[in-house]
């Protein structure tokens, strides 16, 4: 610049001064907007950003899994394909509305009119059909019409058809429960459907999401429920050939563990396909066992006598005078099946008195009688986890009438449900003890960890251990030759239950619906080491109506399966292990009494026995289970006077008499106390028989169960 003129030199100056200057301008302008932008005001352009290439993604997020004990799947969620379309695409392409309506119309069901209306509308998004098979969604592919295309769904299927059916319920097309624990549990099993951001192109479509790579972070968590499988399908199988046999309008079966209170099974018929509930009518879909209340009849008349045993109201060698059959009080008469001069509890039990039942209720009286009931879990919900749950009737004892304590006492005037059946019975089988039932066993997340789990709990010792095992002891004659349910006898288990026929009230006229009659049977095996605690319920069987005849056949079926299925070893009288012998015996024949000598003891000499006759065995020195178990096998009846071991009996031993005659049995309470008895708790102490009240005369109408 030093060669150049002075003016040409100013020249250049100015204009280099005059680049800086623009230069410097633009870069203050810059710094600033970037101040402007980065400092300032971020948080709206931020925003702004996200806008255009974030979108929130709502999910439909797979419903979990419900399993049974055991681990079986019994509702799961599957991916299937549904089918869609844009139809401005549709219409842009050039193929006609009408074509592609008929085509889809015919190859999926769907109504061809309806599809054209879809199709010609100016909408972005129509759905076609939802939840193809596989092969529908193949032959739509294969169409290749334009915008027309799949999307993936999770539908809920039910791999075991109708099994447990009312408990599990059912899930609508759009994945959400409806029915059973499906809506009980819809928000631990449909997972999260809260919104997910995710990163899109300049078209829309998602190319990013952490959260969508991990596909168990919306899934609904997984229920492991006490339903055992095997035995649910047993129930239902002897349920339905129960139903079918006598002509029934429906029934339930409730199964469960008395131990923990578990459910193992709950069983309804009719039933229903929860994979296609519409096929069914709406009352096929009801569950009896817990929504349906009946009269329980001669059901609760072990319940009514252990109170009266566990308040001292009766003894239980006790002798309750049964009038011959027939009690009058003011207009009304209670009635028995058979003429009783007398019996003792276990006999009012054996051949379900009416009348003795009344008796004792009475003599334990209202509130008592009440509050019994009421502590065996009967007048309230189970909170067993399923929708729907009645609480039976059970009114107050203030509001009852003059003759209620009587008719109460025997199930009348009062209803309940199989559940209700079920679970108080299990109190009896457990030593006194009310188990909280238990339907769900454990709640786990998408990864297998554990959110919840429902372990074993005591509600209330209802009554004493001493009481349980008294009425125990005398509801397995109710099993024997000469009770009222000889055909719910198990080979090689003893059984204690009791049976149930009550008439069904008429609440349109009032009073009793003639003919129509609910038949019952709950009880539980191995007596003396309970396993398993069913009831059978039939509603309305037409061509007979005795419980013994109608529910108990349903279960020494029901019980005798699913003993097996646990593994719970056959027992011998005295519900004794059946011990494996080295040396095969020639088997007895039908009716024949073996009597093996004690070996310091000299060989009998046994009378002959004719064709119809029985050989009458000894029975002294045995308990009261292990006499009735022998008496049963040798094809005879027997009498209990007393309680505690055999002290005599008429006719002698080795006596030879009819076929099917009773055995008069005498028993007395033994010298000592057993250990086992001492090591369960004092409470048996606070239940010694005492001297109870003298019985008032109650009265109402009622029939025999």
């Amino acid at each position: 610049m030093r060669n150049l003129p002075p003016k040409r030199a100013r020249f250049m100056r100015f204009r280099i001064a005059l680049l800086a200057a623009v230069l410097g301008a633009g870069a203050l302008a810059v710094t600033y907007r970037a101040y402007d932008l980065q400092v300032r005001d971020p948080l709206d352009l931020k925003a702004m950003a996200e806008r255009q290439y974030l979108r929130d993604i709502k999910l439909s997020p797979k419903r979990g899994t419900i399993y049974d004990r055991n681990g079986a799947e019994l509702a799961v969620s599957v991916d299937v394909d549904s089918v869609y379309a844009n139809p401005r695409v549709l219409q842009k392409s050039g193929v006609d509305p009408v074509y592609a309506a008929g085509k889809l119309s015919a190859l999926l069901g769907v109504d061809r009119d309806r599809l054209i209306k879809r199709l010609t509308s100016k909408r972005y998004f129509v759905w076609i059909k939802r939840r193809l098979s596989p092969m529908q969604a193949k032959a739509v592919e294969a169409l290749k019409l334009p915008g027309v295309a799949l999307m993936g769904e999770a539908r809920r299927f039910y791999p075991n058809r109708q099994l447990a059916s009312h408990v599990l319920g059912f899930a609508n097309i759009d994945g959400k429960g409806i029915e059973g624990l499906e809506l009980s549990l819809e928000e631990q099993l449909r997972g999260s459907t809260d919104p997910v951001p995710a990163i899109r192109d300049r078209r829309g479509v998602v190319v990013f999401s952490e959260q969508l790579l991990d596909d168990r972070a919306a899934q609904g968590d997984s229920v492991v429920l006490t339903i055992d499988k095997t035995i649910q399908h047993i129930a239902e199988r002897e349920l339905e050939l129960a139903v079918r046999t006598f002509e029934a309008k429906g029934g339930s079966v409730v199964v469960m563990d008395p131990a923990t209170g578990e459910v193992l099974a709950i069983a309804n018929y009719p039933t229903f396909n929860p994979n296609d509930p519409a096929a069914s009518p709406t009352s096929h879909r009801r569950n009896r066992a817990v929504t349906d209340r009946f009269e329980p009849g001669s059901t609760i008349k072990p319940f009514t006598v252990a109170g009266a045993l566990a308040g001292g109201a009766i003894r239980s060698d006790q002798s309750i005078d049964c009038e011959d059959g027939a009690m009058q009080v003011a207009e009304y008469t209670i009635h028995d099946t058979s003429k009783y001069e007398s019996l003792t509890p276990g006999q009012i039990l054996e051949y379900s008195s009416n009348i003795g039942t009344a008796k004792i209720g009475m003599a334990l009286g209202r509130k008592r009688l009440y509050r019994t009931l009421r502590d065996f879990g009967f007048g309230q919900v189970s909170r067993v986890g399923l929708p729907g749950e009645t609480s039976g009737i059970l009114r107050h004892y203030r509001k009852w009438y003059e003759m209620d304590a009587a008719t109460i006492s025997f199930g009348q005037g009062m209803s309940v449900t199989a559940l209700q059946l079920a679970s108080a019975m299990g109190a009896l089988a457990n030593k006194g003890r009310l188990m909280r039932p238990i339907l769900i066993k454990r709640v786990e997340d998408a990864r297998g960890e554990l959110i919840e789990e429902a372990l074993p709990r005591v509600r209330r010792q209802v009554v004493p251990i001493r009481s349980a095992r008294l009425v125990s002891d005398m509801m397995i004659a109710v099993t024997g030759e000469g009770g009222t349910a000889p055909e719910a006898a198990l080979d090689g288990h003893l059984v204690a239950g009791k049976t149930g026929t009550a008439q069904k009230a008429d609440y349109i006229n009032g009073g009793y619906a003639e003919g129509k009659w609910t038949s019952s049977f709950v009880g539980y095996a191995p007596a003396r080491k309970p396993r398993l605690v069913a009831a059978v319920v039939i509603d309305e069987p037409l061509i007979h109506h005795y419980g013994g005849t109608v529910a108990g056949p349903t279960f020494r079926r029901l019980m005798d399966a699913s003993l097996r299925h646990r593994g719970v070893v056959a027992t011998v009288p005295g519900d004794r292990p059946v011990a494996r012998k080295r040396r095969r015996k020639a088997k007895p024949a039908e009716g024949e009494v073996v009597v093996e000598a004690k070996p310091d003891a000299p060989a009998r000499e046994l009378p002959e026995v004719g064709e119809g006759e029985r050989l009458v065995p000894d029975l002294r020195g045995q308990t009261a289970r292990g006499a009735l178990a022998a008496v049963h096998k040798a094809g005879l009846g027997a009498r209990l006077h007393g309680s505690g071991v055999v002290v005599g009996q008429e006719p002698e031993p080795f006596s030879v008499v009819p076929e099917g005659s009773p055995i008069q049995l005498r028993l007395e309470a033994p010298d000592h106390v057993r250990e086992d008895e001492l090591q369960e708790g004092q409470q048996a102490a606070s239940d010694k028989p005492q001297a109870g009240p003298e019985l008032a005369v109650a009265a109402e109408r009622g029939r025999d169960g």
